[in-house]
């Protein structure tokens, strides 16, 4: 797995995950109970994980639709 994502905004992640599921490319979400620790203020960022032989798929789906990845 290699990180795609990283987003303390739930909303940005939701709407990559339905883009990738879209196009038939599997992804995971890690670090979602750190809210838990955090106190849920939301300060710990969230990552979107997906496959090492999608990654360059899901980068060029995620540029596409101007979803900013940080790299």
């Amino acid at each position: 797995m290699k990180e795609l994502l990283r987003s303390n905004d739930p909303t940005v992640i939701a709407f990559a995950t339905a883009l990738l599921q879209g196009e038939d490319i599997d992804c995971f979400e890690v670090d979602v109970n750190m809210s838990v620790l955090e106190g849920s203020i939301g300060i710990l960022p969230r990552r979107l994980m997906v496959r090492a032989d999608d990654h360059d798929a899901a980068t060029r789906v995620m540029r596409d639709n101007e979803i900013p990845l940080g790299m």
